[in-house]
């Protein structure tokens, strides 16, 4: 049974809207504080940070009031990667950490993502206790008057994080000589990544780093890769670099202009790791994961499974086979030696670290040949029209008509009102016709 509140990644929706306004988020903090303070007696401790949009204004003394009047004290953080909220749950000893997102969205939607004292986003189960929670009576959940929580600004946010991120490498480990285009998204680390990688002695030229409240992701981003290819070719740039809007997903480019997504830097991370003897057990890659790098993985001998689609199965899965590498196309990549979630700056880290010794971007980062693929969003009211006879058996005669030729998965968005069609084959006429017989039944 699907949750009533969550989807494969928070919750997520339009501000204003359904379970994206005030009320609801009053009632989502005092639910969770309550589920979490129940964990841990002796502390009662809430982390928020959150990413550049205008309505985290409105939501996040929403969410704050919620859980002061749980009992939960809480420290805000500002704008902040989801991964340096998770960092920071961890190392300040925090029963939850919440950081409100809506990640690679629009700026009109919001959302948000919970995290354990561990830093690991919640499972299903607990999810779905705490739906339990936001449904009951809010009166048995608020505490008594002298136990109301306390709340505080913490400023150092960022260096925090940035402090931990530097922990990583090698103290000697500086990126002097290297030219980097950096598109911040004009998200959660418009200031952590400019800041990181100027320390560190690169070159950064800056593009998404103007916030305003309303521009986050806005044609810029790593859902507008070509922002990045063009700016890396105009200024000779020996790499480039792009994140979402709460920096847990990154895009590359290399000196050539040619975009690199999750699964090449996966590959190239895999091999690495595994010739450092770094690698634990293999790769958790995800159904959308290409099976070029599926069949790379193959001929290194590495091993290779798929989780559904989203991180938080990644991880799961990850942990369960106790692998530490794993992530998504999109550029979800969890560096299990380092980080609990997806982390874009943790991961330029990574391989900017590889790339230091004048080793060309072009040349670490096409590591096999992809397979042709091709995604399609198909914008819906309704995701469930999925479940139709019409849709149903509009894919039984894709995969038909497909064969052996290639691969064709059809999902809902776990985080947007639309359909998502993927295929891939040899045959780009194949991959053509069988995703029109697919959209032909969803959009009729």
């Amino acid at each position: 049974m699907r949750n009533k509140y969550f989807g494969t990644d928070g919750i997520r929706g339009t501000i204003n809207q359904g379970n994206i306004t005030g009320e609801k988020f009053f009632k989502f903090g005092l639910a969770s504080g309550t589920y979490f303070k129940n964990q841990k007696k002796n502390k009662q401790i809430a982390v928020i940070a959150k990413d550049t949009r205008l309505s985290g204004y409105t939501l996040e003394p929403a969410l704050v009031s919620g859980l002061v009047s749980g009992g939960m004290h809480v420290f805000t953080l500002g704008p902040l990667p989801t991964n340096g909220l998770a960092m920071l749950t961890k190392s300040m000893k925090a029963n939850m950490g919440i950081m409100i997102t809506a990640s690679h969205n629009p700026y009109h939607d919001n959302g948000l993502k919970l995290f354990g004292p561990d830093g690991m986003k919640l499972s299903d189960k607990i999810e779905k206790k705490i739906e339990k929670l936001i449904d009951a009576k809010n009166t048995k959940q608020l505490t008594n008057p002298k136990l109301l929580g306390r709340v505080k600004r913490l400023e150092d946010g960022n260096d925090k994080y940035i402090k931990i991120l530097k922990s990583n490498f090698p103290n000697n480990f500086n990126l002097k000589g290297t030219k980097i285009v950096l598109d911040c998204a004009n998200g959660a680390c418009y200031k952590a990544a400019p800041k990181l990688l100027s320390e560190l002695g690169a070159k950064v030229i800056t593009i998404g780093v103007k916030p305003n409240g309303l521009n986050i992701n806005h044609k810029c981003g790593s859902t507008h890769p070509s922002k990045i290819k063009f700016f890396v070719k105009k200024y000779k740039a020996d790499v480039g670099i792009s994140f979402d809007g709460d920096a847990d997903r990154i895009i590359m480019c290399d000196e050539k202009g040619k975009i690199i997504n999750g699964d090449q830097i996966i590959a190239m991370l895999a091999r690495r790791w595994k010739s450092k003897k770094i690698l634990r057990g293999g790769v958790i890659g995800t159904l959308m994961s290409n099976y070029g790098l599926e069949q790379f993985l193959k001929k290194e001998n590495i091993k290779f499974f798929r989780a559904k689609v989203g991180d938080r199965y990644v991880k799961e899965k990850m942990k369960k086979l106790n692998f530490n590498l794993g992530g998504e196309q999109s550029g979800h990549i969890i560096l299990g030696k380092f980080a609990t979630t997806g982390d874009g700056l943790l991961v330029a880290l990574e391989v900017l670290f590889s790339l230091r010794k004048g080793i060309k971007a072009s040349k670490l980062l096409n590591v096999f040949k992809p397979l042709p693929q091709i995604l399609e969003n198909v914008d819906v009211k309704n995701k469930n029209i999925l479940n139709s006879y019409k849709c149903r058996t509009s894919i039984r005669l894709a995969n038909k008509v497909m064969e052996k030729n290639g691969r064709i998965l059809v999902r809902k968005s776990g985080t947007e009102p639309k359909i998502r069609i993927m295929a891939e084959s040899n045959n780009k006429n194949l991959i053509s016709k069988c995703i029109k017989i697919i959209k032909k039944s969803i959009l009729n």
